[in-house]
Order: structure tokens, then sequence, then C-alpha cells
């Protein structure tokens, strides 16, 4: 057996060109989607991940703005920048590039954008929404993944799916979008005992942790599906996953690669929440109108 690759470079185009005839659509309306990306210190991964962003809404008809500010940045002076965005009709969605400066509250920060807004689906409204299955905005990375085991034709109805990772950005939402799902979810992390237990019992795992090679050969079931969200670097600095790719390729059913898997697809569902939010503000703006 050898798995198959989920182009991640391929479904994101796919999804991009979608974008772009929504955001022609609200062009016909007189609405143009608008993205803010507020960055915060010059730290270079950000700044590679902020061009990417740019780029990407260029290339749907997004406009899009990069708030820069100098890592000496006070947390009032962000919150009140984030105030400035929250009432700017031309924008409608808000993300602050993450990670932030220590002396910031991040969650402080996250809380402060409008829900209307929170194109990243970080706000606690968001996270709420999610839980009780009325999703609003879906955290681009677990969006990202649903998606992509959608376009290989995996329904997660009545899988056993184990998300390795509970982080607030991938780990948690991941497992809260499988479990609407249908799927049989485990959460595992840094504490649970015999990790290859479970991954073994899995038909879809999602490997989240940020740890090299943590993913063996000998911790997949013949024929399952794995998606690696890890962004780690190897020793001659390239990037890896957490996933043993390589090994693990020649059991597994399916695979994503890194790079090309998840992270184009992250970036892609940015924007698809960045038009849903104009799609939005312009219904609400038509049924305030026309009650008006």
């Amino acid at each position: 057996m050898s798995a198959r690759l989920i182009d991640g470079n391929a479904l994101a185009a796919q999804v991009r060109a979608d974008v772009a005839l929504r955001v022609q659509r609200l062009a016909e309306r007189g609405q143009r989607p608008g993205l803010v990306v507020v960055l915060v210190g010059q730290d270079p991964a950000s700044e590679v991940y902020v061009r990417h962003k740019a780029n990407d809404c260029a290339g749907v008809g997004i406009h899009s703005v990069v708030d820069r500010h100098p890592a000496t940045m006070l947390e009032d002076a962000l919150l009140q920048r984030i105030r400035h965005w929250n009432a700017d009709p031309a924008i409608h969605g808000i993300l602050v590039q993450l990670p932030l400066p220590p002396h910031i509250d991040t969650q402080r920060v996250i809380e402060a954008i409008s829900p209307d807004k929170d194109v990243d689906g970080f706000h606690v409204s968001s996270a709420g929404a999610l839980m009780i299955g009325r999703p609003r905005f879906r955290p681009c990375t677990p969006y990202g993944c649903m998606k992509m085991l959608e376009s290989i034709g995996c329904n997660p109805r009545g899988q056993h799916a184990v998300v390795v990772g509970r982080s607030n950005i991938v780990g948690k939402p991941m497992a809260l979008l499988l479990l609407q799902a249908s799927a049989t979810v485990t959460i595992c992390h840094s504490a649970t005992p015999d990790l290859g237990h479970h991954t073994r019992q899995a038909d879809i795992i999602v490997a989240a942790t940020g740890r090299r090679g943590m993913l063996g050969p000998d911790m997949v079931k013949p024929g399952a599906v794995v998606l690696d969200v890890g962004i780690n670097r190897d020793e001659a600095g390239k990037l890896c996953g957490d996933v043993d790719f390589a090994a693990v390729s020649p059991v597994a059913g399916w695979i994503s690669p890194v790079p090309g898997g998840v992270g184009p697809m992250t970036r892609a569902m940015l924007l698809v929440n960045t038009v849903e939010a104009a799609e939005r503000f312009v219904t609400s703006d038509a049924a305030g109108n026309a009650v008006s």
C-alpha cells in the first residue's frame, strides 16, 4: 500500500477560484470585502505569513491592509487600533498576527475584535458558537482540514478520529468540527499515556503538536487518513511536519504533505471567512435599509 497524497495547493486553488466568484458577485452589489492584518513587531515568520496573506487577497480581489507597528507598541495603543478597525465599514475581517510581544495580553486583544469581524475564529463568541454546533467563523486550520477530508470523499460520520493536540487554535476546534460531523473523537495530548494505542485505532488522524516526526508508521492503522498540521524544521532547515512522512506513507491510505498540505488550506479558508463576513454585512445592511 502507498498512501495517496492530499494536495493542499491544488485544493486551495479551487477554493480561491470560488472565493473570487463570490467577490465578483459582491462587487456587483457595490461591496468589496476588506481584510486588515495587524502586525506588531518584526518576527521573520510573521512577515512571511503576512506577505502570503496579502498576495492571496490580491489574487481574489479582496482589499487588504497591513497595519504595522513596532514591537514596543503598548497594549492600550493596540486595543485602540482594533477599535478603529472595528468601526471601519470597509473592513470586514480583522486578523491580529500571532505571536504578539510578551508584554501584550493576547487574549485581551482577541476579545477586543468585533465578533462580526473575527475571521480567525479565535474570539470567545466564535468558540462558543462552535461548541453548540452553530459555528459562525470556523478557525482556519481546522476548517481547511475538514475541506481536505471532503475533497477525498472521506465522510467522518461513524469514523474514529484521533486529534493529537489540544490547542485553542487547532486541537479543540478540530475535535468539535469532527464531532459535529458525527465522528467518534479522541483527543490526545502531552499527558496521554501510550499515544500509539489510540492512534492505531483511528480512521482519521490529525497531528497538531509541533513535534517533528511525532507520528511514526507503527502508530497508524493501515489505510487511515493522516492530516499533518505540524510546521517544523529538520536539521537541514527544511520544513517538515509532525508525521514521519516517508515512513508513514506506505501505511496510510491518504496523507497530507508538509509543505503543500494543510498550510495552503489554512490561508485559503481565511479568504473564505473574509468573504463570508462581507456577505453577512451586505445582507444585514440590506435588511437594515429595508426596515428603515
